[in-house]
């Protein structure tokens, strides 16, 4: 198979999956178990897998991590209060719920700070390991959960073997969905599997960022941007009421 796509590429098709899956939330509110809706959410399985790639390539390739865990770490907050207007969630974590408290880029902000943990030496190796225990597990409320800090260890650990990080990626996915499907909505836990559909798309990844520098700033701007623009149709479709469980 050629490899002809470049990180620019991918994260194109991350945000349009997204931005396809957010809408399908939007028109079909709670994962109705309907083929159209169920087709775009499909679609919209592309997008996890793709972001969690490139935060393990992010910090394996950058040349500050301090400057990459402050950028994720604000748009994290920022993202936040996009997420929880986009589909009428409180603003203070846990008065409506357990799950879906905050965006997935929180997760995303604690992966990162967890890989710099386990690469920074330190006398006080049984408190570190407390430290990355207790992060993982703030992960819980979040968008994608745990799942989606223990996914992308797994894609980095195992870099270079794209087999390999499918796989582990895949075990993480599975748990997720079948909490998901028990826990919180069966239509939604059955989607989830639905994220080995990028295996084929990330074997054309040819290991290149690709010309656009730019796009690494868009999707930080575009994720919450969209969110925000979801809140807006979102009450004035609905009225100010959660569409998302």
């Amino acid at each position: 198979m050629d490899k002809n796509s470049n990180a620019n590429h991918l994260k194109i098709i991350a945000i349009i999956a997204m931005t396809v899956d957010h809408a399908a939330d939007l028109l079909y509110p709670s994962f109705p178990a309907q083929p159209l809706p169920i087709a775009l959410h499909i679609v919209g399985r592309l997008t996890a897998p793709i972001m969690w790639f490139f935060i393990a390539e992010g910090y394996h390739y950058t040349h500050n991590v301090k400057k990459y865990l402050l950028r994720l770490g604000v748009f994290a907050i920022i993202s936040h209060f996009a997420y929880c207007f986009a589909f009428g969630n409180s603003f203070i974590p846990f008065t409506t719920g357990v799950f879906n408290q905050t965006s997935v880029m929180y997760p995303l902000f604690i992966a990162v700070l967890i890989l710099w943990l386990q690469d920074t030496e330190t006398k006080h190796e049984g408190l570190k390991n407390i430290l990355i225990f207790l992060l993982l597990w703030s992960a819980f409320p979040a968008d994608w959960s745990c799942i989606a800090v223990l996914a992308i260890l797994g894609i980095y650990r195992n870099r270079g073997d794209l087999k390999k990080q499918t796989l582990s990626m895949m075990i993480w996915v599975l748990l997720y969905a079948i909490i998901s499907f028990f826990f919180v909505n069966k239509v939604h836990g059955v989607l989830e599997i639905f994220v080995i559909l990028v295996y084929p798309l990330m074997k054309r990844y040819n290991g290149q960022r690709g010309k656009a520098a730019w796009l690494k700033w868009f999707f930080y701007f575009y994720y919450p941007a969209h969110l925000f623009i979801i809140g807006l149709l979102r009450i004035k479709m609905y009225g100010n009421v959660s569409i998302l469980f």
